[in-house]
């Protein structure tokens, strides 16, 4: 990343976000947007393939969200820095996001300052995180105190179980599910039998439930 412009990918499910982000990084001298994506598979596919220095990734995005498209391409190309971007703080998942090693946390009513601030910090190797979010962040992930909760089995669930939870919680059938995965209609069976087994709920109604009340899927 030294000496040439910082290649950036945007991965974000609304068309008016990455048009604007696209404005506003490519106003920076040096600061190229190489790519976009509007789910976390096609985010997955692209990045791979482009290798960029950074990704802005949201976290709410159909068919892949962007917490496992980051865990993916972070396996793939762990020199790529990832800052993720929220409506929401999704303490959550803090935890789980700096584990993986990304970069940065912001919600979408930061500045355009603090975005161009979080590329310069993950070029650097450094973290940056919202102003409006760092200090109650910083204390949960360092106190590591979490109560049990349903939510907290979420955890459970591996990362196939993740990808099929996301897309039935989308509303896709059986066979959407096995074609968009490349897996046979009884491999999807029984990974929404034992998703709905960890998660303890009994139907498709609470499964999407779940999903909408830990951010893996917006209902706008």
């Amino acid at each position: 990343m030294n000496n040439h412009s910082i290649q950036i990918f945007l991965a974000d499910d609304h068309t008016i976000v990455r048009q604007g982000l696209a404005k506003l990084l490519e106003a920076e001298p040096g600061f190229k947007v190489i790519g976009e994506a509007e789910n976390g598979r096609e985010a997955i596919r692209k990045v791979t393939e482009m290798a960029p220095d950074i990704v802005l990734m949201d976290i709410s995005m159909p068919l892949l969200n962007g917490i496992e498209a980051t865990r993916h391409i972070r396996k793939a190309l762990p020199r790529t820095k990832i800052i993720i971007l929220s409506m929401h703080s999704h303490n959550r998942y803090i935890s789980e996001l700096f584990s993986m090693g990304v970069s940065g946390y912001l919600l979408k009513d930061a500045s355009g300052d603090d975005i161009i601030k979080a590329v310069y910090a993950a070029v650097k190797g450094d973290t940056f995180l919202s102003p409006s979010i760092s200090s109650q962040v910083i204390e949960e992930y360092i106190s590591l105190k979490k109560n049990a909760s349903q939510e907290d089995l979420y955890s459970k669930l591996s990362n196939r179980e993740r990808e099929v939870f996301q897309i039935i919680a989308e509303g896709r059938s059986t066979k959407e599910i096995a074609d968009i995965l490349c897996i046979s209609l009884s491999t999807v069976k029984t990974h929404r039998a034992k998703i709905m087994e960890k998660l303890e709920i009994d139907n498709i109604s609470q499964l999407i439930q779940f999903a909408i009340r830990i951010g893996i899927i917006n209902i706008e």
